[in-house]
Protein backbone atom coordinates (compact mmCIF):
# COMPACT_ATOMS: atom_id res chain seq x y z
CA UNK A 1 0.00 0.00 0.00
CA UNK A 2 1.29 3.39 -0.95
CA UNK A 3 1.57 6.24 1.24
CA UNK A 4 -0.14 10.02 0.47
CA UNK A 5 0.56 13.07 2.74
CA UNK A 6 -1.82 16.10 2.19
CA UNK A 7 -0.17 19.41 3.57
CA UNK A 8 -2.54 22.15 4.08
CA UNK A 9 -0.94 25.77 5.44
CA UNK A 10 -2.92 27.49 7.79
CA UNK A 11 -2.74 30.63 8.39
CA UNK A 12 -6.41 32.64 10.37
CA UNK A 13 -8.48 29.71 9.33
CA UNK A 14 -10.76 29.36 12.14
CA UNK A 15 -13.84 29.89 10.26
CA UNK A 16 -13.17 27.03 8.01
CA UNK A 17 -10.85 24.79 9.06
CA UNK A 18 -13.21 22.20 10.56
CA UNK A 19 -15.19 22.03 7.29
CA UNK A 20 -12.20 21.67 5.69
CA UNK A 21 -10.91 18.43 7.61
CA UNK A 22 -14.17 17.12 7.14
CA UNK A 23 -14.06 17.80 3.30
CA UNK A 24 -10.36 16.34 3.12
CA UNK A 25 -11.77 12.96 5.46
CA UNK A 26 -14.58 12.18 2.47
CA UNK A 27 -12.15 12.81 -0.18
CA UNK A 28 -9.12 10.47 1.08
CA UNK A 29 -11.53 8.07 2.27
CA UNK A 30 -12.52 7.03 -1.07
CA UNK A 31 -8.88 6.47 -2.18
CA UNK A 32 -7.97 2.93 -2.83
CA UNK A 33 -4.59 1.14 -2.21
CA UNK A 34 -3.09 4.11 -0.52
CA UNK A 35 -2.88 5.55 2.94
CA UNK A 36 -3.00 9.17 4.13
CA UNK A 37 -2.71 11.33 6.52
CA UNK A 38 -3.23 15.38 6.58
CA UNK A 39 -0.50 17.85 7.80
CA UNK A 40 -1.44 21.38 8.97
CA UNK A 41 1.49 23.21 8.73
CA UNK A 42 0.36 26.54 11.04
CA UNK A 43 1.53 30.03 10.53
CA UNK A 44 1.34 31.75 13.88
CA UNK A 45 -2.26 33.65 13.50
CA UNK A 46 -4.43 35.99 15.55
CA UNK A 47 -7.40 33.04 16.02
CA UNK A 48 -8.10 29.63 17.24
CA UNK A 49 -6.68 28.17 14.19
CA UNK A 50 -4.11 26.20 16.24
CA UNK A 51 -6.16 25.10 19.49
CA UNK A 52 -9.08 23.56 16.83
CA UNK A 53 -6.34 21.46 15.46
CA UNK A 54 -4.86 20.04 18.61
CA UNK A 55 -7.66 18.88 18.98
CA UNK A 56 -8.31 17.42 16.10
CA UNK A 57 -4.99 15.74 15.92
CA UNK A 58 -5.71 14.32 19.65
CA UNK A 59 -8.98 12.58 18.13
CA UNK A 60 -7.25 11.65 15.31
CA UNK A 61 -3.43 10.14 14.70
CA UNK A 62 -3.94 10.74 11.16
CA UNK A 63 -3.83 14.05 11.79
CA UNK A 64 -0.54 15.68 12.49
CA UNK A 65 0.18 19.41 13.18
CA UNK A 66 3.40 21.51 12.78
CA UNK A 67 3.11 25.15 14.14
CA UNK A 68 5.40 27.59 13.38
CA UNK A 69 7.42 30.59 15.44
CA UNK A 70 6.12 33.27 13.11
CA UNK A 71 4.61 33.93 9.92
CA UNK A 72 6.78 32.72 7.57
CA UNK A 73 4.52 32.95 4.49
CA UNK A 74 2.42 30.31 3.04
CA UNK A 75 5.47 29.31 0.41
CA UNK A 76 7.74 28.33 3.70
CA UNK A 77 4.86 26.73 5.25
CA UNK A 78 4.73 24.18 1.99
CA UNK A 79 8.58 23.92 2.23
CA UNK A 80 7.75 22.56 5.96
CA UNK A 81 5.61 20.01 5.32
CA UNK A 82 8.11 18.66 2.24
CA UNK A 83 10.95 18.70 4.76
CA UNK A 84 8.37 16.45 6.72
CA UNK A 85 7.76 13.76 4.67
CA UNK A 86 8.15 9.97 4.31
CA UNK A 87 5.37 9.42 2.17
CA UNK A 88 5.10 8.24 -1.27
CA UNK A 89 3.54 11.06 -2.62
CA UNK A 90 2.45 14.76 -1.22
CA UNK A 91 -0.82 16.55 -2.17
CA UNK A 92 -0.32 20.64 -1.25
CA UNK A 93 -3.35 22.35 -0.84
CA UNK A 94 -4.71 25.62 0.62
CA UNK A 95 -6.81 25.73 4.06
CA UNK A 96 -9.82 27.94 2.59
CA UNK A 97 -11.59 25.43 0.58
CA UNK A 98 -10.79 26.77 -2.32
CA UNK A 99 -9.13 24.43 -3.80
CA UNK A 100 -11.37 21.36 -3.45
CA UNK A 101 -10.22 18.64 -1.55
CA UNK A 102 -12.43 16.52 -4.10
CA UNK A 103 -9.89 16.93 -6.82
CA UNK A 104 -7.45 14.93 -4.71
CA UNK A 105 -8.74 11.51 -6.01
CA UNK A 106 -8.12 12.49 -9.69
CA UNK A 107 -4.31 14.27 -8.85
CA UNK A 108 -3.72 10.36 -7.27
CA UNK A 109 -5.21 8.87 -10.45
CA UNK A 110 -3.26 10.63 -12.69
CA UNK A 111 -0.20 10.11 -10.70
CA UNK A 112 -0.43 6.32 -10.89
CA UNK A 113 -0.41 6.67 -14.77
CA UNK A 114 3.10 7.61 -14.44
CA UNK A 115 3.77 11.36 -13.77
CA UNK A 116 6.05 12.06 -11.04
CA UNK A 117 4.09 15.95 -10.81
CA UNK A 118 0.13 16.54 -11.47
CA UNK A 119 -0.46 19.97 -11.31
CA UNK A 120 -3.81 22.16 -11.11
CA UNK A 121 -5.07 24.83 -13.33
CA UNK A 122 -7.82 27.28 -12.76
CA UNK A 123 -10.49 27.30 -15.35
CA UNK A 124 -12.29 30.72 -15.80
CA UNK A 125 -13.81 32.05 -12.52
CA UNK A 126 -16.08 35.23 -12.93
CA UNK A 127 -16.79 35.67 -9.29
CA UNK A 128 -12.83 36.50 -9.12
CA UNK A 129 -12.62 40.35 -9.17
CA UNK A 130 -11.79 41.59 -12.70
CA UNK A 131 -8.76 43.58 -11.62
CA UNK A 132 -7.42 40.36 -10.41
CA UNK A 133 -7.86 38.11 -13.30
CA UNK A 134 -6.45 40.91 -15.62
CA UNK A 135 -3.39 41.30 -13.16
CA UNK A 136 -3.05 37.50 -13.05
CA UNK A 137 -3.10 37.14 -16.57
CA UNK A 138 -0.38 40.04 -16.88
CA UNK A 139 1.70 38.73 -14.72
CA UNK A 140 1.95 34.99 -15.91
CA UNK A 141 1.99 36.74 -19.78
CA UNK A 142 5.05 38.72 -18.56
CA UNK A 143 6.93 35.61 -16.49
CA UNK A 144 6.73 33.68 -19.41
CA UNK A 145 7.51 36.27 -21.90
CA UNK A 146 11.31 37.27 -20.05
CA UNK A 147 11.65 33.55 -18.64
CA UNK A 148 13.14 30.35 -19.93
CA UNK A 149 10.86 28.25 -17.42
CA UNK A 150 7.32 28.44 -18.52
CA UNK A 151 4.35 28.93 -16.32
CA UNK A 152 0.77 27.68 -17.62
CA UNK A 153 -1.41 30.63 -16.94
CA UNK A 154 -3.84 29.77 -14.01
CA UNK A 155 -1.60 27.09 -12.29
CA UNK A 156 -1.68 27.36 -8.54
CA UNK A 157 0.23 25.17 -5.90
CA UNK A 158 -2.60 22.84 -5.43
CA UNK A 159 -0.71 20.01 -6.89
CA UNK A 160 0.88 16.13 -6.18
CA UNK A 161 4.27 15.82 -6.07
CA UNK A 162 5.88 12.04 -6.20
CA UNK A 163 8.54 11.03 -3.32
CA UNK A 164 11.92 11.62 -6.21
CA UNK A 165 10.27 15.41 -6.60
CA UNK A 166 9.86 15.69 -2.40
CA UNK A 167 13.26 14.92 -2.16
CA UNK A 168 14.80 17.65 -4.69
CA UNK A 169 13.28 20.05 -2.20
CA UNK A 170 14.14 18.42 0.67
CA UNK A 171 17.91 18.17 -0.33
CA UNK A 172 18.95 20.20 -3.21
CA UNK A 173 16.85 23.12 -4.12
CA UNK A 174 16.78 25.23 -0.43
CA UNK A 175 17.03 29.02 -2.44
CA UNK A 176 15.42 31.40 0.35
CA UNK A 177 13.45 33.72 -2.64
CA UNK A 178 10.80 31.07 -2.76
CA UNK A 179 8.21 30.52 -5.77
CA UNK A 180 7.46 26.76 -5.47
CA UNK A 181 5.21 26.89 -8.81
CA UNK A 182 8.32 27.94 -10.87
CA UNK A 183 10.51 25.70 -8.88
CA UNK A 184 8.68 23.16 -9.62
CA UNK A 185 8.29 23.28 -13.34
CA UNK A 186 12.18 24.11 -13.47
CA UNK A 187 13.20 20.60 -11.56
CA UNK A 188 11.28 19.08 -14.45
CA UNK A 189 10.12 15.39 -14.36
CA UNK A 190 6.85 13.74 -15.96
CA UNK A 191 4.18 16.48 -15.69
CA UNK A 192 0.48 16.26 -16.33
CA UNK A 193 -2.11 18.60 -15.47
CA UNK A 194 -5.64 19.13 -13.92
CA UNK A 195 -8.59 21.59 -14.45
CA UNK A 196 -10.47 22.80 -11.41
CA UNK A 197 -12.96 24.97 -10.73
CA UNK A 198 -12.26 27.09 -7.58
CA UNK A 199 -14.82 26.75 -4.62
CA UNK A 200 -16.48 30.14 -3.23
CA UNK A 201 -14.76 31.11 0.36
CA UNK A 202 -16.90 30.62 2.83
CA UNK A 203 -14.93 32.36 5.32
CA UNK A 204 -12.14 34.80 6.55
CA UNK A 205 -10.61 36.69 4.05
CA UNK A 206 -8.05 36.76 1.51
CA UNK A 207 -4.46 36.12 2.95
CA UNK A 208 -3.13 37.85 -0.60
CA UNK A 209 -4.32 41.34 -0.77
CA UNK A 210 -3.15 43.72 -3.25
CA UNK A 211 0.32 44.58 -1.62
CA UNK A 212 0.93 41.02 -1.01
CA UNK A 213 0.56 39.79 -4.36
CA UNK A 214 2.45 42.39 -5.92
CA UNK A 215 5.24 41.17 -3.69
CA UNK A 216 4.44 37.53 -4.43
CA UNK A 217 4.52 38.56 -8.16
CA UNK A 218 8.40 39.96 -7.63
CA UNK A 219 8.99 37.21 -6.00
CA UNK A 220 8.55 35.48 -9.39
CA UNK A 221 10.38 37.58 -11.44
CA UNK A 222 13.53 38.01 -9.53
CA UNK A 223 13.69 33.98 -8.88
CA UNK A 224 12.91 33.20 -12.72
CA UNK A 225 14.62 35.70 -15.20
CA UNK A 226 16.87 38.29 -15.46
CA UNK A 227 15.64 40.72 -17.67
CA UNK A 228 14.95 43.33 -15.84
CA UNK A 229 18.72 43.53 -15.29
CA UNK A 230 19.26 43.41 -18.94
CA UNK A 231 16.77 45.69 -19.93
CA UNK A 232 18.51 48.44 -17.47
CA UNK A 233 21.32 48.21 -20.08
CA UNK A 234 19.11 48.65 -23.17
CA UNK A 235 17.39 51.48 -21.71
CA UNK A 236 20.68 52.80 -20.64
CA UNK A 237 21.74 52.94 -24.49
CA UNK A 238 18.42 54.57 -25.77
CA UNK A 239 18.72 57.24 -23.34
CA UNK A 240 22.23 57.65 -24.45
CA UNK A 241 20.37 57.81 -28.03
CA UNK A 242 17.90 59.98 -26.80
CA UNK A 243 20.37 62.24 -25.17
CA UNK A 244 22.76 62.62 -28.33
CA UNK A 245 19.31 63.97 -30.41
CA UNK A 246 18.28 66.19 -27.46
CA UNK A 247 21.68 67.95 -28.07
CA UNK A 248 21.46 68.14 -31.76
CA UNK A 249 18.35 69.55 -31.88
CA UNK A 250 18.89 71.87 -28.91
CA UNK A 251 21.82 73.19 -30.70
CA UNK A 252 19.85 73.69 -34.28
CA UNK A 253 17.64 76.02 -31.69
CA UNK A 254 20.35 77.71 -30.18
CA UNK A 255 21.34 78.64 -33.68
CA UNK A 256 17.83 80.04 -34.43
CA UNK A 257 17.62 81.82 -30.70
CA UNK A 258 14.44 79.16 -29.89
CA UNK A 259 15.73 77.18 -27.47
CA UNK A 260 14.21 77.02 -23.74
CA UNK A 261 17.50 76.09 -21.87
CA UNK A 262 15.28 75.84 -18.66
CA UNK A 263 12.96 73.48 -20.10
CA UNK A 264 15.93 71.04 -21.82
CA UNK A 265 17.36 71.05 -17.89
CA UNK A 266 13.90 69.91 -16.76
CA UNK A 267 13.43 67.27 -19.27
CA UNK A 268 16.67 65.27 -18.81
CA UNK A 269 16.65 65.55 -15.15
CA UNK A 270 13.33 63.72 -15.07
CA UNK A 271 14.01 61.53 -17.55
CA UNK A 272 17.11 60.58 -16.73
CA UNK A 273 16.36 60.38 -12.90
CA UNK A 274 12.99 58.40 -13.18
CA UNK A 275 15.03 55.70 -15.18
CA UNK A 276 18.09 55.56 -12.61
CA UNK A 277 15.78 55.69 -9.26
CA UNK A 278 13.91 52.44 -11.54
CA UNK A 279 16.91 50.49 -12.10
CA UNK A 280 18.37 51.23 -8.88
CA UNK A 281 15.05 49.83 -7.53
CA UNK A 282 15.03 46.31 -9.79
CA UNK A 283 19.04 46.07 -8.62
CA UNK A 284 18.12 46.38 -4.64
CA UNK A 285 15.51 43.51 -5.09
CA UNK A 286 18.32 40.97 -7.02
CA UNK A 287 20.35 42.33 -4.40
CA UNK A 288 18.31 41.70 -1.75
CA UNK A 289 17.59 38.21 -2.79
CA UNK A 290 21.89 37.78 -2.93
CA UNK A 291 21.63 38.67 0.90
CA UNK A 292 18.81 36.32 1.96
CA UNK A 293 21.29 33.65 0.64
CA UNK A 294 24.33 34.79 1.89
CA UNK A 295 22.61 35.28 5.62
CA UNK A 296 21.30 31.55 5.48
CA UNK A 297 18.45 31.94 7.80
CA UNK A 298 16.30 28.84 8.45
CA UNK A 299 13.15 29.04 5.60
CA UNK A 300 10.77 28.14 9.04
CA UNK A 301 11.38 27.58 12.98
CA UNK A 302 8.95 25.15 14.35
CA UNK A 303 7.64 25.79 17.37
CA UNK A 304 5.19 22.73 18.04
CA UNK A 305 4.77 19.21 16.56
CA UNK A 306 1.74 17.43 17.19
CA UNK A 307 1.60 13.67 16.09
CA UNK A 308 4.99 13.91 14.46
CA UNK A 309 8.41 12.49 15.42
CA UNK A 310 11.61 14.70 16.03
Amino acid sequence: MKSLLVVCPVYNEEPVILDLHEELRRALAGLSGWSWRVLYVVDRGTDRSLDLLRALAGADPAVSVLSLSSRFGQQAALLAGLDHSDADAVVMLDSDLQHPPSVIPELVARHEQGFDVVYTVRERDRSIPLLKRWSARAFYGLLNAVSDTPIRQGAADFRLLARPVVEVFRTQVRERTLFLRGLVNWVGFRASGVRFRPGARRGGATKYPVGRMLRFALTGLVSFSRFPLRAAGGVGFLLILLGAATGALALADAFEGAASERALILTAIFLVGGVQLVFTGVLGEYLGAVLDEARARPHYIVEERINLGG
